[in-house]
This record gives structure tokens, sequence and C-alpha cells, in this order.
């Protein structure tokens, strides 16, 4: 079989969704930027999506930027919200749990650019439209809009409207679209994904457990299939989470616990580094 000829970003960096386990792509990243891996492209769905936006905004410092958002979660969380204000909520939208001020607000904190077309790095990101039911992509005009589409969780946040159309989290249409940087050329993919692809599924022995494989299997289908189709001039690296993520471990569900942000960080890097040593510069 001949190789495709493949043009435009020869690297990218994509990153994937997944709430607050998103704290191992900061690990994964500095295991990156150690070994001088600068992208060409960015592309990020949910939590990887503003992860991703801070690495092509500002590239040089993003390791730094990034450990120092997610080390304050503690105060600054999105999800902060007490009990009281998550049922009133609840009881006035009916829909979710949450507001996105505190998001907003976190992303105006520390994004340095306002626009995708001001990033230093290419960088796209998807989102869920509601209208379309299917995936809309963002890579120019107003960044903040973009990621607020791309990161609003289903139940915990309202849908994010831009230009008159409704969105959803970007996980429910591509949970780590490598897809996009095969499209845009990108003949080298580093892939920074949170813990699940790397848990196999097993049998469901229990109504809980059935859920979970559905939800599991939904999620990462796609993934999976663009992984077994990969043209053979392109090579592709999953950075491994160096945590486990056991599929009925009620942990995996508590997307308000940053008790654990630092550790995951900590493991991502120790082991992304461990495997970038393997791989041939």
């Amino acid at each position: 079989m001949v190789a495709e000829q493949r043009t435009g970003p020869t690297t990218a960096v994509v990153l994937g969704g997944g709430g607050v386990h998103g704290a191992v792509q900061v690990g994964m990243l500095r295991a990156l930027a150690e070994r001088g891996i600068v992208p060409d492209l960015i592309v990020g769905t949910s939590v990887g999506a503003l992860n991703g936006a801070v690495l092509a905004a500002s590239p040089d410092d993003a390791v730094e930027r990034l450990t120092g958002l997610w080390t304050s979660l503690g105060e600054s969380s999105p999800f902060e919200a007490s009990l009281l204000e998550r049922a009133t909520t609840f009881a006035r939208t009916r829909t979710h749990l949450h507001s996105d001020h505190r998001l907003r607000r976190l992303l105006l904190a520390h994004l340095p650019v306002r626009r995708f077309e001001d990033l230093a790095i290419p960088f796209a990101c998807v989102a869920a439209s509601i209208e379309r039911a299917g995936a809309r992509w963002f890579d120019r005009g107003p960044l903040l809009d973009a990621l607020m589409a791309s990161s609003a969780v289903p139940g915990l946040l309202p849908p994010a409207v831009v230009d008159g159309e409704h969105h959803l989290d970007g996980g429910l249409v591509d949970s780590i679209p490598i897809g996009r940087a095969l499209d845009a050329g990108a003949s080298t993919i580093y892939v920074c994904q949170v813990g699940r692809v790397e848990q196999p599924l097993e049998v469901p022995r229990s109504p809980f457990e059935v859920g979970l494989v559905a939800f599991e299997i939904a999620r990462r289908h796609r993934f999976v299939e663009v992984m077994s189709r990969l043209p053979e001039d392109v090579d592709v690296h999953v950075l491994p989470s160096g945590v486990e993520l056991g599929m009925t471990d009620p942990a995996q569900f508590r997307y308000r616990d940053v008790s654990r942000v630092a550790y995951r960080i900590d493991r991502a890097y120790e082991a992304s580094r461990d495997h970038l040593a393997g791989v041939a510069p």
C-alpha cells in the first residue's frame, strides 16, 4: 500500500474530555514540553478544549499556567456551589445543577487572549449542537464562547448559545478528536486522554454496570474506529495517565472532587515521561 501524501501541520496534540480527570493532561503536557515537543496544531474536547486553549495561547508557560489553574480549583471550581444553590438552580431550570458564570469567570482569568486568531498555535475545539444533532467545530472568532460550548456538561451546566444555536459538551460527539488532527494533515499525534481508554471493558454483571459499559462504548467507539484505520504514514502516541480508573469506582463520578489534582498531574507526568523516553525524537 502506498502511503498517502499528507500536507499541513506535522505534529498535533489532541486532548480528550473527562471532567476533573483532565488534570492528568497537565502532567502529559509537562512531559511533552521537557522533550521539546511543540505542536503545529492543538485539538480539544470539553476539559481538553480548556487545557488546549491555554496551551495554544501561551505555549512557553502553559504548563505553569495550567498547574496554577488546576491546583487552585479548591477555591475557584466552576462547580463549587452549595447543595442549596444546586437545588435552587435545578428547581428553577429543571435541566442543570450549576450556573455557568463560575466557569466563564475562570476562563477569563486564565486565558490571555480572547479570539482564535490571536492564539500562538492553531487550535480547534468541538461541541455538540442540539439543533444539528451533530458536531460543530470552532476554529475562529470568539474563543470564550467556543470553550463554553465545548464544556457544557449535560445536567451540570446549561447549553451554551453561540450564534443562536444551543450546544452541549463536545464529548458527546467526539470524546478524543483524533480525526480532526488527521484531516488537518498531522503526521505525528500525541493523544492526551484521561485514562478511561486505558481500561478494558468487561461484560456487565449488574444494572449499574450495564449503564457504565453502555456509556463507555458510546464514549470511546469513535476513538477505537479511528485508531483501527490510521494511515500508514501517521504516528499516534496515546500518552498514559498513570492513574487507574476502575469502571465501577465511584470516585470517577465525583465531579467536584479536586483533592487528587496534584497526584493526577504527577502520576501522568511520570508515566508520560517514561513512555516518551522510548519514543524516537
